[in-house]
């Protein structure tokens, strides 16, 4: 599982002319990509990390301040760009699988208190984000090697 978590001031996402979600405080942007072998473990160490990285102002995490969170899935974090010029999608997840994922990861969120907004999963959809700093981080927990 990949995260690429900026630290935001505000941030939405919209679907069709149509804002789905959206933050207006200063909190997280996380594009969350799903692989093949992830599961249970990666859920939840991946929640539980976005929730206690201290990135945001005054090395303060979500828990600390209570800051809300907009998750958005990203498929095209696992395109593999080694080979030629156009990406190959085979270590992303089908959307059968990583779906529920996801979802885990957003209802996990939840669970330990954060404010969680989210995209539409398989959408096309227009995200607009302020970044604070910028300030961006890429997360990365695989089911392999348990890191």
């Amino acid at each position: 599982m990949r995260a690429v978590v900026q630290r935001v001031l505000s941030a939405s996402v919209t679907v069709d002319d149509e804002v789905v979600g959206a933050i207006a405080t200063p909190g997280l942007l996380v594009l969350l990509g799903v692989t093949h072998d992830d599961g249970p473990a990666e859920v939840a160490w991946m929640a539980r990390k976005i929730r206690d990285l201290r990135i945001l102002r005054d090395e303060l995490s979500a828990a600390d301040t209570g800051a809300p969170v907009l998750v958005v899935s990203q498929f095209t974090l696992y395109g593999d760009t080694r080979k030629g010029r156009r990406p190959s999608w085979t270590a992303a997840a089908p959307g059968p699988v990583s779906e529920p994922l996801y979802d885990a990861v957003c209802a996990e969120l939840e669970r330990l208190g954060t404010h969680v907004e989210r995209g539409v999963f398989g959408a096309m959809m227009s995200v607009a984000s302020v970044n604070d700093g910028p300030f961006t981080v890429l997360l990365e927990r695989s089911a392999a090697d348990g890191t």
